[in-house]
C-alpha cells in the first residue's frame, strides 16, 4: 500500500469537507442550499440556457434539476420560458438581486478558505489538482484490473 497516497487522499477529503461546511453555512444565511447557489451562479453567467444544459453543467440528472427549479420558481427566483421543445431559464429581478449579493460574497468566502496559501502556492495547488482531475477522467476499470477485485482470467 502506498501510505503517502492514502494519507494525501484522506487529507484532501478532510479539507474539502471543512470548506464545504463553511460554504454551506454561508449560503444558509442567504436561505440557499449549495445546489440552489449553483443554479443561481450558472444562470447569472449564462441566462437563457435550457434545463438540459443546466443539468450538464451541474452534473445532475434533468429530473433532479426539474425539482430544484420548481422550488426556485416557487420562491420567485427564476422563470422558465418555452422555446420550441425546450424550457429556457432566466433569473427574475429577485433572482438577479440575490445573485448580485450572494455570488461575490461566496467568492470572498472561497478566497478566505485559501488564505493560508501564498499566491504561488495557490497556483501550484491548482495545477496539481488539474493534473489529478484529468487523470481521473479515464475509465476506472479495464481488463487488466477487474472491478470486482479478482485477478484477471488467463
Amino acid at each position: 500500500m502506498n501510505r503517502a497516497a492514502v494519507t494525501t487522499w484522506l487529507r484532501l477529503l478532510r479539507v474539502f469537507h471543512k470548506g464545504d461546511r463553511r460554504l454551506t453555512a454561508h449560503l444558509r444565511c442567504h436561505g440557499l442550499s449549495m445546489a440552489q447557489f449553483d443554479v443561481l451562479a450558472q444562470l447569472g453567467a449564462a441566462e437563457g440556457i435550457t434545463q438540459q444544459e443546466l443539468a450538464d453543467k451541474l452534473y445532475v440528472t434533468k429530473g433532479n434539476v426539474t425539482q430544484l427549479l420548481d422550488r426556485m420558481t416557487q420562491s420567485g427566483l427564476l422563470v422558465r420560458r418555452q422555446a420550441g421543445r425546450a424550457n429556457r431559464l432566466y433569473l427574475t429581478d429577485a433572482g438577479h438581486a440575490l445573485h448580485d449579493a450572494v455570488v461575490p460574497a461566496q467568492e470572498d468566502e472561497i478566497a478566505g478558505l485559501l488564505a493560508a496559501l501564498t499566491a504561488d502556492e495557490t497556483r501550484q495547488l491548482a495545477a496539481l489538482l488539474r493534473k489529478l482531475d484529468h487523470s481521473l477522467d479515464q475509465p476506472p476499470c479495464d481488463s487488466a484490473a477487474p472491478c470486482d477485485g479478482t485477478s484477471p482470467s488467463s
